[in-house]
Protein backbone atom coordinates (compact mmCIF):
# COMPACT_ATOMS: atom_id res chain seq x y z
CA UNK A 1 0.00 0.00 0.00
CA UNK A 2 1.36 3.49 -0.93
CA UNK A 3 -0.09 6.23 1.49
CA UNK A 4 0.38 9.59 -0.36
CA UNK A 5 -1.72 13.11 -0.29
CA UNK A 6 0.36 14.07 -3.10
CA UNK A 7 -1.82 13.11 -6.44
CA UNK A 8 1.67 13.48 -8.38
CA UNK A 9 4.27 11.85 -6.57
CA UNK A 10 1.58 9.23 -5.75
CA UNK A 11 0.59 8.44 -9.36
CA UNK A 12 4.41 8.58 -10.55
CA UNK A 13 5.38 6.18 -8.33
CA UNK A 14 2.17 4.38 -8.57
CA UNK A 15 3.50 3.76 -11.97
CA UNK A 16 7.24 3.05 -11.23
CA UNK A 17 5.97 0.23 -8.92
CA UNK A 18 3.95 -1.24 -11.39
CA UNK A 19 6.51 -1.83 -13.72
CA UNK A 20 8.92 -3.38 -11.64
CA UNK A 21 5.82 -6.03 -11.23
CA UNK A 22 4.38 -4.63 -7.70
CA UNK A 23 0.46 -4.30 -7.20
CA UNK A 24 0.15 -0.94 -5.55
CA UNK A 25 -3.07 0.44 -3.86
CA UNK A 26 -3.02 3.77 -2.94
CA UNK A 27 -4.17 5.72 -0.15
CA UNK A 28 -4.72 9.37 -0.63
CA UNK A 29 -5.06 10.19 3.70
CA UNK A 30 -4.75 8.12 6.82
CA UNK A 31 -8.47 7.76 7.28
CA UNK A 32 -8.52 6.01 3.85
CA UNK A 33 -5.27 4.09 4.47
CA UNK A 34 -6.53 2.55 7.74
CA UNK A 35 -9.98 1.42 5.91
CA UNK A 36 -7.81 -0.48 3.29
CA UNK A 37 -5.88 -1.64 6.06
CA UNK A 38 -8.60 -3.31 7.97
CA UNK A 39 -10.13 -5.29 5.05
CA UNK A 40 -6.89 -5.95 2.75
CA UNK A 41 -3.57 -8.22 3.16
CA UNK A 42 -0.05 -6.03 2.15
CA UNK A 43 3.23 -7.02 2.12
CA UNK A 44 4.97 -3.37 2.42
CA UNK A 45 3.51 -0.11 3.34
CA UNK A 46 4.96 3.17 2.04
CA UNK A 47 3.67 5.65 4.27
CA UNK A 48 3.98 9.36 4.25
CA UNK A 49 4.00 11.22 7.59
CA UNK A 50 2.20 14.59 6.64
CA UNK A 51 -1.55 13.14 6.11
CA UNK A 52 -4.88 14.37 6.14
CA UNK A 53 -6.68 12.31 8.97
CA UNK A 54 -4.15 10.65 10.81
CA UNK A 55 -0.35 11.76 10.12
CA UNK A 56 1.98 8.43 9.22
CA UNK A 57 3.03 8.12 13.00
CA UNK A 58 -0.38 7.41 14.14
CA UNK A 59 -0.49 4.94 11.19
CA UNK A 60 2.58 3.32 11.86
CA UNK A 61 1.60 2.95 15.46
CA UNK A 62 -1.59 0.92 14.56
CA UNK A 63 0.06 -1.35 12.23
CA UNK A 64 2.59 -2.01 14.19
CA UNK A 65 0.43 -3.03 17.63
CA UNK A 66 -1.29 -5.66 14.89
CA UNK A 67 0.94 -6.73 12.36
CA UNK A 68 5.00 -6.89 14.20
CA UNK A 69 6.28 -8.16 10.63
CA UNK A 70 4.54 -5.82 8.26
CA UNK A 71 7.58 -4.02 6.63
CA UNK A 72 7.08 0.03 7.12
CA UNK A 73 9.10 2.26 4.47
CA UNK A 74 8.57 6.15 5.71
CA UNK A 75 8.37 8.74 2.90
CA UNK A 76 8.67 12.14 4.60
CA UNK A 77 9.70 15.80 3.63
CA UNK A 78 10.80 16.27 7.23
CA UNK A 79 14.56 15.70 7.52
CA UNK A 80 14.58 16.40 11.58
CA UNK A 81 16.23 13.34 12.98
CA UNK A 82 13.73 13.82 15.74
CA UNK A 83 11.17 12.87 13.52
CA UNK A 84 13.21 9.98 11.77
CA UNK A 85 13.74 8.33 15.13
CA UNK A 86 10.29 8.75 16.27
CA UNK A 87 9.32 6.79 12.76
CA UNK A 88 11.70 4.36 13.33
CA UNK A 89 11.00 3.98 17.14
CA UNK A 90 7.25 3.77 16.03
CA UNK A 91 7.91 0.84 14.21
CA UNK A 92 9.09 1.70 10.88
CA UNK A 93 12.00 -0.23 9.12
CA UNK A 94 13.43 2.54 7.36
CA UNK A 95 13.15 5.94 5.95
CA UNK A 96 13.69 8.58 2.98
CA UNK A 97 13.47 12.17 2.76
CA UNK A 98 11.94 13.86 0.08
CA UNK A 99 13.20 14.46 -2.33
CA UNK A 100 14.66 11.30 -3.17
CA UNK A 101 15.72 9.17 -5.65
CA UNK A 102 13.68 7.12 -7.27
CA UNK A 103 16.20 4.17 -8.32
CA UNK A 104 16.94 3.92 -4.56
CA UNK A 105 13.51 3.96 -3.18
CA UNK A 106 13.38 0.69 -5.58
CA UNK A 107 16.18 -0.80 -4.29
CA UNK A 108 14.91 -0.39 -0.24
CA UNK A 109 11.68 -1.56 -1.10
CA UNK A 110 13.03 -4.69 -3.36
CA UNK A 111 15.45 -5.41 -0.07
CA UNK A 112 12.44 -4.63 2.75
CA UNK A 113 10.95 -7.79 0.80
CA UNK A 114 13.69 -9.92 0.26
CA UNK A 115 14.57 -9.59 3.90
CA UNK A 116 11.13 -11.05 4.97
CA UNK A 117 12.18 -14.04 2.69
CA UNK A 118 15.38 -13.99 4.52
CA UNK A 119 14.20 -13.24 8.14
CA UNK A 120 11.43 -16.71 7.54
CA UNK A 121 14.81 -18.94 6.31
CA UNK A 122 16.37 -21.90 8.33
CA UNK A 123 19.42 -20.72 10.44
CA UNK A 124 20.94 -22.48 13.07
CA UNK A 125 19.72 -20.25 15.20
CA UNK A 126 16.71 -22.14 17.87
CA UNK A 127 13.69 -20.48 17.75
CA UNK A 128 13.92 -18.97 21.07
CA UNK A 129 17.77 -17.41 22.59
CA UNK A 130 18.77 -16.06 25.69
CA UNK A 131 21.73 -13.58 26.78
CA UNK A 132 22.44 -12.79 30.29
CA UNK A 133 18.87 -11.78 31.69
CA UNK A 134 17.42 -11.49 28.04
CA UNK A 135 15.11 -14.19 26.39
CA UNK A 136 13.96 -13.70 22.88
CA UNK A 137 11.54 -16.01 20.91
CA UNK A 138 11.66 -15.47 17.46
CA UNK A 139 8.57 -16.73 16.04
CA UNK A 140 6.77 -14.86 18.12
CA UNK A 141 9.11 -11.40 17.98
CA UNK A 142 8.18 -11.76 21.79
CA UNK A 143 11.34 -10.32 24.07
CA UNK A 144 11.80 -9.58 27.88
CA UNK A 145 14.99 -8.35 29.11
CA UNK A 146 14.27 -9.45 32.97
CA UNK A 147 12.23 -6.41 34.28
CA UNK A 148 9.39 -6.17 31.04
CA UNK A 149 8.17 -8.19 28.60
CA UNK A 150 7.84 -6.28 25.39
CA UNK A 151 7.27 -6.76 21.14
CA UNK A 152 9.92 -6.40 19.14
CA UNK A 153 9.37 -5.64 15.33
CA UNK A 154 10.57 -7.27 12.40
CA UNK A 155 13.42 -5.29 11.25
CA UNK A 156 14.56 -4.88 14.96
CA UNK A 157 14.63 -8.50 15.28
CA UNK A 158 16.31 -9.19 12.17
CA UNK A 159 18.96 -7.31 12.86
CA UNK A 160 19.60 -8.79 16.04
CA UNK A 161 19.41 -11.90 14.31
CA UNK A 162 22.61 -11.32 12.24
CA UNK A 163 24.27 -9.87 14.80
CA UNK A 164 24.09 -13.08 17.25
CA UNK A 165 23.89 -15.55 14.20
CA UNK A 166 27.81 -13.74 13.46
CA UNK A 167 28.62 -13.05 17.60
CA UNK A 168 32.31 -12.13 18.23
CA UNK A 169 32.60 -10.69 15.13
CA UNK A 170 33.04 -7.24 13.89
CA UNK A 171 30.56 -6.75 11.34
CA UNK A 172 30.92 -3.16 9.18
CA UNK A 173 27.32 -0.98 8.47
CA UNK A 174 27.99 -1.82 4.95
CA UNK A 175 27.67 -5.69 5.86
CA UNK A 176 24.86 -5.05 7.52
CA UNK A 177 23.32 -2.47 4.79
CA UNK A 178 24.15 -5.68 2.07
CA UNK A 179 23.08 -8.57 4.24
CA UNK A 180 20.23 -6.66 6.48
CA UNK A 181 18.72 -4.10 4.62
CA UNK A 182 20.13 -5.58 1.13
CA UNK A 183 21.14 -2.08 -0.06
CA UNK A 184 23.86 -0.59 -1.88
CA UNK A 185 27.19 -0.17 0.71
CA UNK A 186 27.44 2.91 -1.04
CA UNK A 187 24.04 4.42 0.27
CA UNK A 188 24.37 6.65 3.03
CA UNK A 189 22.10 6.17 5.89
CA UNK A 190 22.06 6.47 9.99
CA UNK A 191 19.28 3.87 10.27
CA UNK A 192 22.18 1.10 11.16
CA UNK A 193 23.20 2.99 14.19
CA UNK A 194 19.78 3.78 14.83
CA UNK A 195 18.40 0.48 15.07
CA UNK A 196 21.36 -1.12 17.44
CA UNK A 197 21.23 1.93 19.43
CA UNK A 198 17.40 0.52 19.74
CA UNK A 199 18.85 -3.04 20.66
CA UNK A 200 20.52 -1.61 23.46
CA UNK A 201 17.91 0.52 25.25
CA UNK A 202 16.00 -2.38 25.19
CA UNK A 203 18.71 -5.45 26.35
CA UNK A 204 21.49 -3.35 27.82
CA UNK A 205 21.80 -2.91 31.58
CA UNK A 206 23.74 0.59 30.96
CA UNK A 207 22.98 1.57 26.73
CA UNK A 208 25.85 3.99 27.16
CA UNK A 209 28.07 1.24 28.36
CA UNK A 210 27.23 -1.90 26.42
CA UNK A 211 28.10 -5.08 27.21
CA UNK A 212 26.44 -7.06 24.09
CA UNK A 213 26.35 -5.14 21.43
CA UNK A 214 29.44 -3.05 20.72
CA UNK A 215 30.72 -0.68 19.00
CA UNK A 216 34.23 -1.32 17.57
CA UNK A 217 36.01 2.00 16.20
CA UNK A 218 35.87 2.90 12.22
CA UNK A 219 34.92 -0.69 12.17
CA UNK A 220 31.20 -1.26 12.87
CA UNK A 221 29.86 -3.78 15.64
CA UNK A 222 30.03 -6.64 17.63
CA UNK A 223 27.46 -8.70 19.44
CA UNK A 224 29.20 -10.71 22.45
CA UNK A 225 26.96 -13.01 24.67
CA UNK A 226 29.37 -13.66 27.40
CA UNK A 227 30.99 -11.05 29.36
Amino acid sequence: MLVEDEASLAHGLEFNLSEEGYVVDWAADGKIALEKFEKNEYDLIILDIMLPYFDGFEIAEIVRKKLPRLPILILTARGEALDKLRGLKLGADDYLTKPFNLDELLLRVKGMLRRQSWYNATTDLSVKVSFGDNEVDFSTLQAKNGKSNFQLTQMEATVLKYLMENKNRIISRKELLKNVWHLNDDIETRTVDNFVMRLRKYFEDNPSQPKYFQSIRSSGYRFVDSI
